[in-house]
């Protein structure tokens, strides 16, 4: 059986094709161990708040609850959300500025006390309105939100500056974990070495590097559920690691994505063993320049660096040995607000005469003083497809006479380099939950208003234009003023680069029952509706 999900071409979002079989109609078998990979090292840390890694949240959603989500058996959905902590999904009143949330009165934490809207409000504001010292990676994405509150223990109000679409898909983001107020109170980092939580599975034990567990929550609110005893995550950074353990089943899958050749290698060899599961993946390598460092700080080192590189033969040479497929710009292809194939063709490194691109981009370094360039490009010592597109890039730099080494390091020392600022160039990534192409794309902007934008630059015209594209509710000047953006941002001034966009293959052992592929790594990973059927 292969479950595919595309793109409707008419721009209504994602939707599942999923293949019916008799497994959907079976009955949930409870107990046994899902052991899946975990394609890392070890995440940087347990904070979902702070972290923008798949490494976090595999290791960790399964300990935690969210206010609403997905639906776990559609999770490709990008106009249906679902209650988990909430008893009820809200009508907005006050012409869509104010949503209130009830929350369920059955929730303990996993130490025994009682959850309530206070608990959540208190995560919410600190993911909203972080304290000074703590680090919110999607601040940027409720920049439509006043005031959170909580009038009793039963009710959450969320007050907006302003009605949008965007705001129900980002509240469904995945790393909004609830924590508990009284921890906070006490200690605003202590999440991001300790894990308590209220989800489907309490925390078990984490050896750094090696693997991270847990155990059935008994107290569970969803009843009924999670159909598994516990739960093993295995690190392991290397895809021959990987394949091998599910080959051997050793574990049963892992979450992220394989290339073809794993996916090929494992059917050959598993056959009726395992199922396959692939998907459109809202998620990219992006190049990112660091402005502060000379000679990144001259755009047009920048754009000599951009117009270098090939995308359009670049994709399909690339989607034959990693997991990465579509040619595209700062917006998911197939999204409604997604540039046309001619509209790419008219930003660096998309045009459609690559040698005439080459040429402009050997004068640009020439007349920047820059025909030697050498540099170091920092990546993240993960197989698919970081290092693979860092091989590529190199290659292509290397056409205009441009000299870069590769320095690969863990995801740590990575996150590190990056928030540090300790990078020439680095392979960054820009990977979404949600299709939501109106905040997917804050990434883009400043680090002053994007806490996760690395390039460290100042560009008031980027807010501006940012801002222009966020309020517009008409869909045609909408698109228009995300063109509009995107020109900027990775033509005029060349602040990065967006490579192929991945696509998300995944080989499951075929005694996995319960779980569905989401065009995002980060969703559907808590794991409650798993079951194993032996």
């Amino acid at each position: 059986m292969v479950v595919r999900l595309g793109l409707w071409a008419a721009g209504l979002g994602l939707v599942a094709a999923i293949a019916a079989g008799p497994a959907n109609a079976q009955t949930p078998k409870k107990g046994g161990t899902l052991v899946f990979m975990i394609p890392a090292d070890s995440p940087p840390s347990f904070d979902g708040h702070r972290e923008t890694t798949f490494a976090t949240v595999h290791a960790t959603a399964p300990f935690y609850s969210v206010l609403i989500r997905v639906p776990p058996d559609n999770p490709a959905s990008t106009t249906e959300f679902v209650c988990d902590l909430c008893t009820e999904m809200p009508k907005p009143t006050d012409d869509g500025k104010t949503y209130t949330f009830k929350i369920r009165p059955d929730v303990k934490w996993h130490d025994g006390s009682k959850l309530t809207a206070r608990d959540v409000a208190a995560s919410w504001n600190r993911i909203v309105f972080p304290p000074s010292g703590v680090t919110s990676a999607r601040v940027t994405y409720y920049a439509m939100v006043d005031k959170i509150e909580a009038p009793d223990d039963n009710t959450v109000v969320f007050r907006l500056k302003r009605a949008t679409t965007a705001f129900l898909p980002a509240l469904a983001d995945p790393f909004t974990y609830i924590y508990k107020k009284e921890i906070l109170d006490k200690d605003q980092k202590w999440y991001e070495k300790n894990i308590m939580g209220s989800g489907p599975f309490k925390f078990g034990s984490y050896e750094i590097g090696q693997s991270i567990k847990g155990v059935r929550n008994p107290d569970y609110y969803h009843k009924g559920q999670p159909y598994l005893d516990a739960i093993e995550g295995i690190f392991a950074d290397k895809q021959s690691v990987r394949v091998e353990a599910i080959r051997g089943d050793r574990a049963a899958m892992e979450f992220r994505g394989m290339p073809p050749s794993a996916r090929d290698q494992l059917v050959k060899e598993a056959g009726k063993d395992v199922v396959v599961q692939d998907s459109d993946w809202n998620c990219g390598n992006i190049v990112t320049y660091n402005h502060k460092k000379k000679p990144f700080d001259d755009v047009r080192v920048r754009r000599a660096l951009s117009l270098a590189v090939d995308h359009w033969g670049g994709a399909p040479a690339l989607s034959k040995i990693a997991i990465v497929r579509t040619p595209g710009g700062i917006v998911f292809p197939g999204s409604p607000l997604a540039a046309t194939k001619a509209e790419l063709q008219q930003i660096a490194g998309f045009g459609p005469d690559i040698e005439k691109s080459r040429a402009e981009a050997k004068r640009l370094l020439k007349e920047a003083g820059q025909e030697n360039l050498k540099f170091e490009l920092t990546n993240r010592n993960v197989d698919q497809p970081y290092k693979f597109v860092g091989t590529w890039l190199i290659g292509e730099w290397k056409k205009i006479g441009v000299n870069v080494e590769q320095k690969v390091v863990p995801t740590g020392p990575w996150f590190a380099a990056m928030r540090g600022g300790t990078f020439d160039v680095v392979v960054d990534a820009n990977c979404q939950s949600v299709v939501n192409p109106v905040l997917d794309t804050a990434k883009y902007l400043p680090k002053k208003v994007y806490p996760e934008s690395y390039g460290d630059y100042d560009d008031p015209k980027s807010i501006e234009l940012y801002n222009a594209m966020t309020q517009e509710t008409d869909p045609a000047k909408q698109r228009a003023a995300m063109r509009a953006y995107e020109k900027h941002t990775l033509d005029t001034e060349a602040h990065g680069i967006v490579t192929p966009y991945w696509y998300r293959i995944l080989v499951i052992r075929s005694y996995v029952k319960g779980w569905k592929i989401s065009p995002s790594h980060y969703l559907n990973q808590d794991l409650a509706n798993v079951w194993l059927d032996k």
